[in-house]
């Protein structure tokens, strides 16, 4: 009986042990080989480009050449040709006045021209006639002295009646408001039958080919700053558009209040630009070529940044050390981690691993670089 039981523990421990010596098997992993597809516009190969550094400078675009047409007489108006944007030539009438009254004071002083004249020459005549008798000793020398006087008065006279008519045909031009300079209508400030008094307001004109960019900057940068640096500068309403100038003037004097000094910029591509609006932009006072990056290549983590490196087909993720920012362009500069002609992701979004196989694909895209890295990224993450 005890013999069996024996036999039965010994088993019992047997299978035991059995069970404890047997190896484990591992966990089964589960390895993903296809590789990341990405195109040409996700991957920006690195090189030198120019960074610049220099003073803020922000104002509005307006016009050189600009006319602030006001009314020289008074008039009711009965006429407005133009309106705001129209294309005007140079001399092409714009606004008229009333011509009533001019016209009858501009016909009263062409009367009283003629009766002058008529006058004058009269006295004249008469003049000529005293001088023949005094030298044949009919008249008197007072007389004589006489006549003189009465031509004298009659040129004088004339003379008078001239500048009336001169003056009154000023007048009638007066009442038609015509364009200085070829131009846009850039406020119409008046309508028919509004009642224009001398100095009332009545159009603006301009010459969109003339715009600059008029700045102002900080006091304390004015000694940085000299005619012939370029600005590079972009306008509120042209948001992807950069604009080139070259500083013209200068101008000597601060302005009272803010103590800013005014620059005048002279714009390279100002084409179909609109006066008023805000620019601000850059100075260009000193310029160096650098390591530079669009801001979507850097991914930040802490104090630390990095950039997704494509070498061999594999993405490798590469500590850089930063620099300054380009104001023109919001551009970084690189100081260490990578060099000129390396391949970087333009925009890792996502969880990318470290090591990825990546493929690409020459195909260009027609969708904005950045729009297809986002896409390729989440992809990466997957």
């Amino acid at each position: 009986m005890n013999y069996q039981k024996n036999l039965f523990y010994a088993a019992i421990v047997a299978t035991f042990l059995t069970a404890c010596s047997k190896p484990e098997t591992a966990p089964e992993v589960k390895t993903d080989s296809k590789p990341l597809s990405l195109v040409s516009a996700d991957i920006l190969q690195l090189q030198a480009s120019e960074l610049a550094r220099g003073p803020m400078v922000s104002g509005s675009l307006q016009p050189v050449v600009k006319a602030e047409l006001n009314a020289e007489v008074s008039g009711i108006v009965t006429k407005v040709l133009k309106d705001n944007g129209d294309l005007v030539k140079a001399g092409e009438l714009l606004v008229q006045l009333d011509q009533t009254t001019f016209r009858d004071k501009l016909m009263s002083a062409q009367e009283a021209e003629r009766s002058a004249l008529v006058t004058a020459d009269q006295a004249q005549k008469q003049l000529r006639r005293m001088q023949s008798l005094h030298k044949q000793n009919l008249v008197t020398a007072e007389v004589l002295e006489s006549a003189e006087i009465k031509a004298n008065q009659a040129h004088s006279e004339l003379a008078s009646a001239k500048a009336r008519l001169v003056e009154a045909r000023q007048q009638m031009e007066r009442t038609e408001v015509r364009a200085p300079f070829d131009g846009v209508v850039a406020m119409r400030k008046t309508s028919a039958g509004d009642t224009a008094q001398i100095g009332k307001a009545l159009m603006v004109v301009i010459d969109p080919s003339s715009m600059r960019f008029e700045g102002y900057i900080a006091a304390d940068q004015v000694g940085q700053v000299k005619v012939g640096q370029a600005v590079n500068f972009k306008v509120n309403g042209y948001n992807d558009q950069r604009f080139d100038g070259v500083i013209e003037r200068i101008n000597p004097q601060a302005a009272e209040t803010t103590r800013q000094v005014q620059l005048f910029v002279a714009i390279s591509n100002k084409a179909d630009l609109v006066a008023g609006l805000y620019a601000e932009g850059y100075i260009a006072v000193a310029n160096q070529q650098s390591l530079m990056v669009p801001p979507s290549v850097l991914v930040q983590e802490g104090d630390n940044h990095f950039v997704w490196q494509l070498t061999d087909n594999k993405l490798h993720k590469v500590k850089v050390d930063i620099g300054a920012k380009d104001p023109r362009w919001g551009t970084v500069q690189l100081l260490s981690g990578v060099n000129i002609g390396d391949q970087v992701l333009l925009q890792p979004l996502g969880a990318i691993k470290e090591g990825a196989s990546v493929t690409v694909n020459n195909t260009e895209l027609s969708k904005k670089p950045e729009t297809a890295v986002g896409a390729q990224a989440a992809v990466v993450g997957n």
